[in-house]
């Protein structure tokens, strides 16, 4: 016997299709979500991540311009130290130049020549005094340049005529003068044996 089917295939075939389509079109809205969301979710764990390091950075920073401060900080209390150090060696090798230049302007100021003031900045000594003549002054000088060793280049720069009341009666004629002089610093005897030396 034959079975005729007379139901509308055409029909029902497209339904099938249109079904089919739909589900498929459910089905790639459903794994394209899904590839959206994992993608969201990975970039949200990167970010994290990357706000992480940065913010190990930032500490890191941080920490490295306290310690370049604290460097910092060291270098200028390592140069006062220096400063110090520096002045500290002046003076004590200065500490016995007061001492040498009286002893030495004991011996080269002349008979009729008086100090009233003696002022030293740094190298530079200033005298003051009385004198009974012109020469007097320039027989100081004259030492002073010969046969000094802690003074050098004397430069006169005023005389001029004083008088000094010597008693009621009579007054006594004396030349004012004043006088800048330089310190200099001796060359060291050789120690005994040096070489360039005769033993005896």
């Amino acid at each position: 016997m034959i079975l005729i089917n007379l139901l509308p295939y055409r029909e029902e075939k497209r339904k099938r299709r249109k079904t089919a389509f739909f589900a498929g079109l459910a089905l790639s809205a459903l794994v394209g979500a899904l590839v959206v969301a994992a993608v969201m979710l990975v970039l949200q764990q990167l970010t994290a991540q990357q706000a992480v390091r940065n913010q190990y950075l930032s500490n890191e920073i941080t920490r490295l311009e306290g310690q370049i401060k604290d460097i910092a900080n060291l270098k200028a209390e390592i140069e006062s130290l220096k400063s110090r150090q520096s002045k500290v060696e002046d003076l004590q090798a200065d500490r016995n130049t007061p001492v040498h230049l009286l002893n030495e302007l004991a011996k080269l100021v002349p008979e009729g020549v008086y100090l009233t003031s003696i002022k030293q900045a740094d190298k530079v000594i200033t005298l003051t005094g009385l004198a009974q003549t012109n020469e007097r002054v320039s027989e100081f000088m004259r030492n002073t340049t010969r046969s000094s060793e802690w003074l050098d280049k004397p430069e006169l720069l005023e005389v001029r005529l004083a008088n000094v009341a010597a008693n009621t009666r009579d007054q006594k004629r004396l030349f004012d003068f004043s006088m800048k002089v330089l310190i200099k610093t001796p060359q060291a005897e050789p120690a005994p044996g040096t070489p360039g030396q005769k033993k005896g």
